[in-house]
This record gives C-alpha cells, structure tokens and sequence, in this order.
C-alpha cells in the first residue's frame, strides 16, 4: 500500500469515528427523550403507543428533533475531521439532504448517503483551500466562497449522480435486514455480539456500534437492542466471576470486580479492559461467547431499543421485550462466567507456573 493510500485510509478511519463520536450524544438525548414519552402512552392496536399526555408529547418532539439530526450531525463531523471547521457546512447541508426525502421519488440515503457525503464534503473543501485566489477574494474564502463551492458542488453531485444508487442499496439492506428472522437474525445477533466484546470499545466494537445506529436512522430497532445487550456482559460477566470463582482471581482482581459491575449495569465495555490486559487468552474467548449468546438470543426474542446505550440504566428506551433484554442479558452474563471457571486456572496454580525471582545478596553488593 502506497503512502498516498495509506494516508487516504488513516483519514478515512479517523474521520468515520470522529462523525460517530459528536453524534452520540445526540442519538442519546432523542432517543431517550422519545422513549420516556412513550412510556406514558396508551398501546393501541395498529398505531402502536399514542400518547396524549401535553408534557410528554412535548418531550417526544424534543426526542424527534434530536434523532433527526443525527444523520446532518454525522455528516458535518465526517467533513469536519478531513477538511478542519470550513466542512462543517457542505457537511451538514448534504447530511440534511441525506435524511430529507429528495427526487421524484422520495429518496432518503439516511446513514450511507451521509457517511459518503461527509467524506466527499471534506475532500472538496481541501481541494478549493488550495486555490490561487486574489488579495480581494482572501477575507471572503472562509464565509462565502469555500463554502459555496463546495456546497453546491456536492450537492449537485449528489443529486444528479449519487441519490439513485445509494438509494437503493439503502432499500435493501433495510429490506434484508427487516426481513430477518430466526435462524438469520441469530447469525446477525452472534456476530454484533462478537464484535461488542472483540477489542471493548475498540475499532471493532465501534463499526458495530456505527452499523447499529445506521439501521436506527431507518427505523430498524432489533440490531441495537442486541448489540447493546451485548455491550454489557463482558463487565458484569467478569464481575460475576470475581464473586462466584474467586480462587481465579487474585485479591485486586476480585475488588476490580466490583467497578467492573458498575461499568457493566450503566453499559461500557472497557470495564473488562482491565481483566483483559492481564489475561488474554482466557478472558477475550469467555467475553465474545457470552456477549454474542446474549445478542443472538436478543435477535431470536424480538428485543427492541431506541436508545443507543446498553446496561440496566438504558432498560427505558427497550421498545419491544423489555423483559427478554434483562434475560438474556443475565443469560449471557451467566455463559461467560461458566466459560471463565472452566478456562481460568486457580490463581495458585498461575502463581506456581510463574519462575522465581532471583535475589540479590545485598551484603555481597557492599563486598
């Protein structure tokens, strides 16, 4: 791989991850704005819950404003990442024409559409920053001329060229996706779960997270709920053998236990880090088979969420089998702890496999 190549790759990664980064917290205020407003509405058969209740309508519309910029958000922070603040502009115009139906026939591009739309924004601003301009047009490059430009030069692109074809490949993979059921759906829950505990909020972990919230912005709630099971266990899991298993686990390592728990039940990964660092090879395997037990059987259960958070703390925005979230959850916690006793050695038995430390005669130094 070229230099040239590898520098295009490197901006490419980072840009994607800083355009999820700022998009999070607004993800999190819509969706549980939306789903606390919801939990005071009515279930009526065939429109789903109707609220009634002013205050709570009223923070639903807070919920929907949040979530319906999330995909301009993204966009704008993608072109913000290669091009610096001139892309936040053509970043969010197009991002908003990414999650606004367009054309004769009403195209939404939603996730994919603003993911390359971002990336295009920055390129073309860093392209019209080299340009020769003169000593007149310098003070207005920043506020008019850059963003212009590259405004309606992607803009355009987009339009005449790209719609169409994300468009559909958007539709079907929305299609597939919803269509998913049983044997399917637990192959897509196995592997977001995998990915959840692969590397504990790593790349990895990451482009499930980016994958998850792509399919929310079209409406598509399973793979989230799933995934966001998934986040959890690891941490709980740990915590859980700490208690149950403590000949595994040294004096420290069974008090880690304890923030491990709390990491777990508010949703973060990086609570198993610690037990990770110091041993891979048994606590890496444990981790990926109960974190993708627990989202495949989320998948199998028809478990929902709004909310792109995981843990007990997130239970409010599960929209669909609230209780099955909290079972398979404890499923997967479960798995992984029973996979940590048989795989984990008693810390006695590592503490004999270690070699002994040489000691130094300090009288013999003073000789």
């Amino acid at each position: 791989m070229s230099d040239t190549m590898k520098a295009i790759k490197d901006d490419l990664v980072k840009a994607f991850s800083t355009g999820v980064s700022y998009m999070m917290p607004v993800v999190v205020v819509g969706g549980i704005c939306l789903a606390l407003s919801l939990v005071g509405g009515e279930p009526t058969p065939g429109k789903g819950m109707v609220v009634t209740n002013p205050f709570l309508l009223n923070l639903g519309a807070i919920g929907s404003a949040g979530l319906g910029m999330m995909i301009p958000v993204l966009s704008a922070y993608i072109a913000y990442s290669i091009a610096g603040k001139p892309g936040l502009t053509p970043g969010l115009i197009t991002g908003f024409m990414a999650s606004t139906p367009l054309g004769d026939s009403h195209v939404v591009t939603g996730f994919l559409g603003a993911m390359l739309l971002g990336i295009l924004s920055g390129y073309v601003v860093k392209w019209v920053k080299t340009w020769k301009v003169g000593k007149a047009l310098m003070p207005v490059m920043p506020i008019m001329i850059i963003p212009i430009v590259s405004t309606c030069l992607v803009g355009m692109l987009y339009l005449y060229v790209l719609i169409g074809p994300i468009g559909m490949a958007m539709r079907w993979l929305v299609s597939m996706l919803s269509d998913m059921r049983g044997g399917s759906g637990l192959v897509l829950g196995l592997i977001l779960g995998a990915m959840a505990a692969f590397d504990m909020g790593g790349p990895v972990n990451k482009t499930a997270t980016a994958f998850t919230l792509a399919l929310m912005a079209e409406g598509i709630y399973g793979p989230n709920g799933a995934y966001r099971i998934a986040c959890a266990i690891p941490p709980l899991g740990l915590a859980l053998s700490t208690f149950i298993s403590r000949r595994k686990w040294s004096e420290d390592e069974r008090r880690m236990g304890t923030s491990a728990a709390f990491m777990g039940l508010i949703g973060i990964t990086e609570g198993a880090i610690p037990f990770a660092v110091k041993n891979l090879k048994t606590v890496l395997p444990c981790i990926i088979i109960g974190s993708a037990v627990g989202a495949g059987l989320a998948m199998i259960h028809g478990v929902e969420s709004m909310v792109p958070h995981g843990g007990l703390i997130a239970i409010a925005g599960v929209n669909q089998g609230a209780l099955w979230y909290v079972i398979d959850m404890a499923i997967g916690v479960i798995v992984t702890a029973i996979c940590l006793h048989i795989l984990r050695p008693n810390i006695s038995e590592v503490i004999k496999k270690e070699p002994p430390k040489k000691v130094i005669n300090s009288d013999m130094n003073k000789a």
